[in-house]
Order: C-alpha cells, then sequence, then structure tokens
C-alpha cells in the first residue's frame, strides 16, 4: 500500500521543534568536526569544541517544548504554569493512559504523530548526544522521550492491541482551556487484529526500537521492554495490515495517513538497528522494498512520510555493498539530496514552498549523517 498524498494538521509543530534540536546539533558537530583531523575515523562525532551560548540556549527552548505539551502527574515544576492533567486518561478499560504529549494547543493526544515525535527524538539522541550532553540538555531530552515511550508500553496491553487516540477532537475543539481545567469526556480508541492499523503500529514500534537503543546503557531492562514491545507491534502491523483511519475513520481529518508500506519498512529498519537481526533486513531490502519503497522516486520525511529516513538509515547502519535492495536505497537517498540541495542540477521549483523548505532543511541534516556514515 503506497503513499497516495494527503494533508497533516498542527503536527508539523512538532516537526519543527524535531528540527530545531537537529539543527542545533549538527551546528555544534559541524563546528567540531571542521578541526577534526582528516584521518578521524569515528563514525559518531566526539564532543563539541567551544560552545557558542545562543545556540545552547536555542536547544534549551526546543527541548523544553516538550516539557510544556506534557500530560498527566508532573513530578518537577519545570513549567510553573503547567500543572496535573489528564489523570484519569484510560481509566474506562482500566489502563493509565495519563502520561504521553497533547498534540500542539488543544488536549489531544494522537498516537501516530506522538510516536514519529520518539522516533526522530530517539534518532536525535543517537547521533547527538553527546552535543545535548555538553550542553546539559541530553538528561531532559532523555526523560521527554520516556514519556512518551511509557505512554506507548501502557497503550499496549496485548500483542494485537494498541490505544492510539485519548480523547474526542470535535468536542475538544470547541472548547479552548487548560488541560488542567478540562471537563470533557476522553474517549479512547484502539487498532486490534479486526481493526487494524499497521501504520499506526508499526510507527510505534519504530518509535519504541529506537528508544532501546537511547536507553541500552542507561536503564538495560528499560531498554529490552521496550524493546519485547517493538517486536510485538512490528508483529501485530505486519500480520494484520490495514490503515487506522479505516478503522478510526475520524483520525483522517487530523492525521490521514495514506498508506502504511513505509511504516512497516521503517519499524523494521529500527528492529534490524536495535537487534542486529537480519530477518529484519530481508524485510527491508526484499519483497517488501520492492512493494513499499518507492524506489527512483526521491520524496521528502514527514510523519506521515518515513522513506527518506529509511533510506538514509539503512545505508549508514548496513555497509554490505553487495546487496542490491540495500544499494537501491542508497541510490534514492542520493536522488533525495540531489533533489533538495540548493544549486543541485536535480534541484526542484517545489523547494521553495513554505513546509517544503524546512523539510529540504531537514533532508541538509540527512546529507551530513549520511556523508558521516558512508
Amino acid at each position: 500500500m503506497g503513499k497516495k498524498g494527503g494533508c497533516g494538521f498542527v503536527g508539523w509543530l512538532m516537526v519543527l521543534v524535531i528540527l530545531a534540536l537537529l539543527g542545533v546539533g549538527i551546528f555544534l558537530v559541524v563546528r567540531h568536526k571542521m578541526n577534526k583531523s582528516d584521518d578521524d575515523g569515528d563514525s559518531i562525532p566526539g564532543p563539541p569544541g567551544a560552545i557558542q551560548k545562543k545556540y545552547s540556549d536555542a536547544l534549551n527552548v526546543a527541548v523544553q517544548f516538550f516539557d510544556v505539551q506534557k500530560a498527566g502527574k508532573l513530578n518537577e515544576d519545570k513549567i510553573t504554569w503547567r500543572g496535573d492533567s489528564a489523570l484519569e486518561d484510560g481509566s474506562t478499560v482500566k489502563l493509565d493512559l495519563s502520561k504521553g504529549m497533547y498534540d500542539a494547543g488543544d488536549h489531544m493526544k494522537f498516537g501516530f504523530p506522538m510516536a514519529f515525535t520518539a522516533t526522530v527524538l530517539s534518532w536525535s539522541i543517537l547521533e547527538y548526544g553527546d552535543q545535548m550532553e555538553a550542553v546539559n540538555q541530553l538528561g531532559t531530552a532523555q526523560d521527554s522521550l520516556k514519556w512518551i515511550t511509557d505512554f506507548l508500553i501502557h497503550a499496549h496491553p496485548s500483542d494485537n492491541v494498541l490505544y492510539v487516540q485519548v480523547g474526542d477532537p470535535v468536542s475538544d475543539h470547541k472548547c479552548w482551556d487548560r488541560p488542567e481545567d478540562m471537563t470533557e469526556k476522553r474517549p479512547v480508541f484502539q487498532v486490534n487484529a479486526s481493526s487494524p492499523g499497521s501504520d499506526v503500529a508499526a510507527e510505534a514500534a519504530a518509535a519504541l526500537a529506537s528508544a532501546s537503543l537511547v536507553f541500552k546503557k542507561k536503564d538495560s531492562d528499560y531498554s529490552s521492554t521496550l524493546l519485547k514491545h517493538a517486536k510485538q507491534l512490528f508483529s501485530f502491523a505486519d500480520k494484520y495490515r490495514g490503515s487506522y483511519c479505516d478503522s478510526i475513520p475520524g483520525s483522517a481529518t487530523y492525521y490521514n495517513s495514506t498508506g502504511y508500506g513505509d511504516e512497516l519498512l521503517w519499524a523494521a529498519s529500527w528492529l534490524y538497528h536495535a537487534t542486529g537481526d537480519r530477518s529484519y533486513l530481508q524485510y527491508v531490502t526484499g519483497s517488501n522494498g520492492n512493494d513499499f519503497a518507492d524506489f527512483g522516486n526521491p520524496s521528502w520525511f514527514s510523519w506521515d512520510n518515513k522513506l527518506p529516513g529509511i533510506q538514509v538509515l539503512m545505508v549508514a547502519i548496513e555497509k554490505d555493498t553487495s546487496n542490491s535492495g540495500l544499494q537501491q536505497y542508497r541510490e534514492t537517498a542520493e536522488a533525495v539530496m540531489c533533489g533538495l540541495i540548493p544549486d543541485s542540477p536535480t534541484a526542484t521549483s517545489s523547494r521553495t514552498d513554505g513546509k517544503l523548505e524546512f523539510l529540504s532543511f531537514f533532508c541538509g541534516i540527512i546529507w551530513h549523517l549520511y556523508e558521516w556514515e558512508v
């Protein structure tokens, strides 16, 4: 099931924050890398050199956004005007779904973009964790990541069930108030074997698999729990295929998934990265890659289209150049860069569009990752 084109909602705000995190990390890394000797073969950048306060402050503000969006029991008053909220979320189905993050200015918890936020935040930490630590932001970023992954674990009470939405967007958007003061009902929505959601379940799998790498040394037991749920969710997503927007029709108004194939490949890519199990590599580079990867057609990275991320991730973590499927990912990744980097002979005119402008910026980030890892 390929992507057919679609529209987003306020989740672009989350993407912008992630881009800010990545952008500041890149500045610090590139600044340091320019001073490194040519024979330095490290694939992961080391600690930065001199730190400029304005970029440190920018990273602090970007990370702080996640504290603002938190739901549930807030243990620390990092944001003085925020308090406990949504403490009863999930109680109607005897689950604790109080954590997670609100989507934007509303009180909705949409599992699809929230899980994507966790995946890309994990990637940011894995690539730029040493830079974050140098400016005392790594712990804050990890705490925000765990706030989402705790929610995803609780939202996955059994192998083939995942709760993917909390709140009714229609009633929620009629009332503009503080989450601490909300009184409207908070229904919960799930995908399961009879009402599948391969896209959202696979994205949750990607989030938990990538986060398992973040917490592997910090908390090995928690990392193992994340990986267990990631494997179960991927199996569920792959076995019971279908779009969550078909199972929960109202969700298409807000985060319309235009296909689940890219999420399946995205999840398998992160599971391969987290486990080294080559069956996941075969999944990505074999027939499923042929079905879903849209080789030769470069696109842009977003909560609804993971293909550019998969292309770069796979060529970064797998060096087997004899793998023909992997070579197709490499070639398509190169085409993405050529299509979006200014002054490239194949640069597209659409890169001047508002949304594509910051997506182009993301692809510039991906290009740096691609250079370092390849």
